[in-house]
């Protein structure tokens, strides 16, 4: 069978949701063309001859350009069966039905595309009814991934190193889903506290072929690296064994890095430059609310704790929400200087909003019931206003100061006295002189894209993606602004 599988975006890597259904699929003798959009040209010869196109949907920018895609895709091939797969895609699969999309799987789909390409190629293509489950969480034997045809790994997100170049990053994952409920995650709809690991052999062997392929860096997709931590020891360990001169980064919780801290030596001395953490707060109130397992206090104890042992800290924010204030905004820029971070935030991380897609546990909260709007199915979200106009007025200043920062190539530091201008006064306060907080005790290494989640970001960051084809803009022209 021919089956095209299509990414429109996956934060700047090469996504492993085509590499890892491919494999699969090949096995099987099936002829896959994978197509990653925010890097390649459309194939229209592959699109035409397709039985199958399927579109991975990781996270709410993936989807809502791949929403777009979908008709001029039936277009160009009305007699192909369309799937939607990925995190996303059950989430939605109310509105991607009415876009004509047939077959959607959500968690452990490597199976469920299997099950369908086989079900199709029997003769089984004018079935109504979807068979394969929407969701399914079973435990996978994996496949090493097939990247075979992708772009090259140069064409994706570097690692940059102040004052000492960049690196070329590869990409896998070690794990899927999680074991906590965070309120605000995508992830929790999907998976509700379940998480699955890739065997070791798999996740090595998919190292070993991106080295050979010039990666320089690893770059792990897991939604919590330390979710499984005995996994995660043993892998560290491995890696640095076979590969002792490739770096890496994971994204671990406040609550596990503080969990697990005796295990953050030796993930430093296996070779991570940094560990990103989604901290979205350092009001105690919001991480409350938000149920995210970590105080304040906990953040300012695992921000020290780096320090002392030389490690980098990425944290990432959500510092819009419907229960931000004014004071908490400027308190957050306040902790970010004195605690010598400015350079670790990348800019867009001030500006982002809550988002709250289909089944989020934030509708839990009656106060958020309360302030949100209908379900809009083209922008995917409850969309949602603050009660003090200021708030919302100051996000879309800092967005546009972000995306301005992007644009002209300015340093962190820059944006961030900008954004710390602008919340002053939007505050109508006086401006205080930024005082020098802690120095950093090297430079700080990251990636050319920025990692962000549960975001809601502007129009004009969703076009500003400069990995996006012109091809797959023009696609979005009509599309509101979520990320």
């Amino acid at each position: 069978m021919n089956i095209v599988l299509i990414s429109t975006y996956e934060l700047g890597r090469q996504p492993f949701g085509l590499a890892s259904p491919a494999a699969w699929l090949r096995k099987r003798d099936h002829h896959v063309v994978c197509l990653d959009l925010a890097r390649q040209s459309m194939d229209e010869s592959a699109i035409r001859g397709a039985e199958l196109i399927a579109l991975y949907l990781p996270m709410h920018t993936a989807t809502r350009l791949a929403a777009q895609l979908i008709p001029s895709l039936r277009k160009q091939n009305p007699s192909a069966h369309l799937c939607c797969y990925g995190l996303y895609a059950p989430m939605n699969v109310n509105y991607l039905r009415t876009l004509g999309v047939r077959t959607i799987l959500g968690g452990e789909f490597e199976n469920g595309l299997v099950h369908l390409a086989e079900r199709l190629s029997n003769g089984d293509k004018e079935s109504v009814a979807q068979t394969e489950s929407l969701v399914s969480l079973e435990r996978l034997q994996f496949e090493v991934p097939d990247r075979s045809g992708m772009p090259a790994l140069d064409k994706y997100a570097h690692l940059l190193i102040p004052g000492n170049g960049y690196r070329i990053v590869g990409s896998t994952e070690a794990s899927r889903g999680c074991k906590h409920l965070c309120r605000h995650c995508p992830i929790v709809p999907v998976y509700k506290g379940v998480f699955r690991i890739v065997s070791r052999n798999v996740v090595l062997e998919d190292i070993r072929r991106q080295v050979a392929a010039g990666a320089q860096h690893i770059s792990f997709g897991d939604p919590d690296f330390f979710n499984g931590i005995r996994h995660a020891v043993e892998l560290m360990e491995e890696f640095h064994q076979e590969f002792p001169f490739t770096t890496f980064d994971v994204t671990i919780k406040i609550e596990h890095l503080r969990k697990h801290e005796e295990h953050l030596a030796r993930l430093r001395d296996s070779g991570c430059l940094f560990v990103i953490s989604a901290v979205e707060s350092v009001d105690n109130a919001i991480l409350q609310a938000l149920d995210k397992g970590h105080t304040r206090e906990d953040f300012l104890h695992v921000v020290g704790r780096f320090r002392a042992l030389g490690m980098t800290l990425h944290p990432t924010f959500v510092p819009f929400s419907p229960w931000t204030t004014m004071e908490g905004y400027l308190d957050l820029l306040s902790v970010i200087q004195k605690q010598g971070l400015i350079e670790n935030v990348a800019p867009i991380q001030l500006g982002i909003r809550l988002l709250i897609p289909e089944g989020s546990r934030m509708l839990e909260l009656d106060d958020i019931r309360q302030t949100v709007g209908p379900f809009d199915p083209q922008s995917l979200v409850y969309p949602w206003k603050h009660a003090d106009p200021r708030v919302d007025a100051l996000s879309e200043s800092v967005q546009e100061i972000a995306a301005s920062a992007d644009a002209r190539k300015e340093s962190r530091s820059m944006a961030f006295e900008r954004i710390w201008s602008a919340a002053h006064v939007a505050a109508g306060l006086e401006l205080p002189k930024l005082q020098q907080g802690v120095s950093p005790a090297a430079a700080v290494p990251f990636l050319s894209e920025p990692w962000y989640c549960c975001a809601e970001p502007t129009r004009d960051q969703l076009f500003s993606i400069n990995s996006v084809k012109p091809q797959v803009q023009k696609s979005v022209a009509t599309a509101a602004s979520f990320i």
